[in-house]
């Protein structure tokens, strides 16, 4: 069974790689270009999100560690690794949906909604 998921955005991805690679990301750990891992503007560092190509339907898993994008109308920075497994290395974007994953333990239910992620989240 799928982990529960909460719509995030969508918009186009990039990815960053070799000259990043083992540099320090902005949470403090050294990035690594064959991590799944992935940079945006405002989710918190180890926040897990799956996203999902627009156009070829593949999805990965990624855990936000550092800020970015920059860039106007991008919505996520994604490692090497991870735009491989969306198959959009060739492009170096690609239309995507992002949702936020959260583990069962941590989801309170109540009166039916889960309530308070994204407050904690965001």
């Amino acid at each position: 069974m799928p982990l529960p998921a909460f719509a995030a955005g969508e918009g186009l991805a990039s990815f960053y790689g070799g000259s990043f690679h083992g540099r320090r990301t902005a949470s403090g750990q050294r990035f690594d270009q064959q991590a799944l891992t992935a940079a945006h503007r405002t989710l918190r560092f180890g926040t897990r999100v799956r996203v999902t190509h627009k156009r070829n339907g593949r999805s990965v898993v990624v855990t936000i560690n550092d800020r970015g994008p920059f860039v106007r109308g991008r919505v996520i920075d994604l490692s090497r690794a991870a735009a491989r497994r969306l198959g959009m290395l060739g492009a170096g974007l690609a239309p995507v949906r992002l949702e936020i994953l959260r583990e069962r333990s941590g989801l309170k239910k109540v009166k039916g909604r889960y309530t308070g992620l994204l407050q904690e989240l965001f």
